[in-house]
C-alpha cells in the first residue's frame, strides 16, 4: 500500500483491513490521530476460496467465490440440479475450525423442493470456503406387474404410500389382480412380503390400512386369474 509498504491482511474481513491500513498509516505519521485518514476497501473477485458442488447436478466441480455466494448461486454456477434423480434435498458438509485440534465435519441437510419453490428462503444459506454442496440421488422403489407403467420411480417427497406409488406408476390395467398386491422388503437381511387389499384402501375407506413404501421396496401387481 502507498507509503506504508506490504500489509498482512490474510484472514480479516474487509472492514478490519481498513482498521488495519488506518493504523499503519497514523503510526507512519502520514496523518494525525485526530485527522485520520478514510480508508474504503472492497472486494472485487475472491481467488483464493473455493467450494465443491457435487452429486446430481449438471456441472458438478470446484467453484471459486464471485461474491457472497448462497445455496442457490452455487446450483446455478453448476448449472442446476438434475431433477430426474429424483432429487429432494441437499447437504452442506462443512469443515469447522480447520488446520485447527478442534477441527470437525458438520453436516447441514436442506430440503430443496422447499428451498427451490421459493418457500424457504431461510435454508438458502451462505457457502463457506471449502464447503462441499452434496446433492444426492434419491433412494427408489420398484412396481412390476399389472399397472400402466411398471419400472423404478424415484422418491420425490418425504413419504409416498402403496396407492401413490400405484397411482404414480399410471393405476390398475383392467386384468390387474388389485387385492393380491404384494409389497416384498428387506428387513435385518430377511426378506418381508405384505400383501395388502388394495380395495379395502380405496374404496372402502380404509385409509389407515395404506402402507409406506420404503426405499428398496418390490411392489407386485399380479394378473387376475378370471
Amino acid at each position: 500500500f502507498p507509503l506504508i509498504g506490504r500489509v498482512k491482511v490474510a484472514g480479516l474481513s474487509s472492514s478490519q483491513i481498513e482498521s488495519r491500513i488506518t493504523e499503519k498509516l497514523v503510526e507512519g505519521q502520514f496523518f494525525r490521530d485526530d485527522a485520520p485518514p478514510h480508508v474504503s476497501v472492497t472486494v472485487r473477485e475472491f481467488k483464493s476460496k473455493k467450494y465443491m458442488v457435487l452429486g446430481s447436478i449438471n456441472s458438478p466441480g470446484a467453484y471459486q467465490f464471485q461474491a457472497r455466494d448462497r445455496v442457490i448461486d452455487a446450483i446455478s454456477r453448476a448449472g442446476g440440479v438434475d431433477f430426474e434423480k429424483g432429487v429432494t434435498e441437499a447437504m452442506i458438509i462443512r469443515t469447522e475450525r480447520p488446520g485447527t485440534a478442534d477441527e470437525r465435519k458438520i453436516v447441514i441437510r436442506i430440503e430443496l423442493d422447499r428451498l427451490l419453490k421459493g418457500g424457504d428462503q431461510a435454508s438458502n444459506l451462505l457457502i463457506y470456503d471449502k464447503d462441499l454442496l452434496y446433492i444426492p440421488k434419491s433412494e427408489g422403489y420398484y412396481i412390476i406387474g399389472e399397472v400402466g407403467s411398471p419400472g423404478q420411480y424415484p422418491y420425490t417427497q418425504k413419504k409416498v404410500t402403496l396407492v401413490e406409488a400405484i397411482s404414480r406408476a399410471g393405476g390398475f390395467t383392467p386384468i390387474a389382480a388389485r387385492n393380491r398386491t404384494r409389497i416384498i422388503r428387506q428387513e435385518n437381511g430377511q426378506e418381508k412380503i405384505i400383501t395388502v387389499k388394495v380395495d379395502a384402501i380405496t374404496e372402502g375407506g380404509m385409509k389407515g390400512q395404506d402402507i409406506t413404501v420404503m426405499p428398496g421396496d418390490v411392489i407386485i401387481v399380479p394378473e387376475s386369474y378370471f
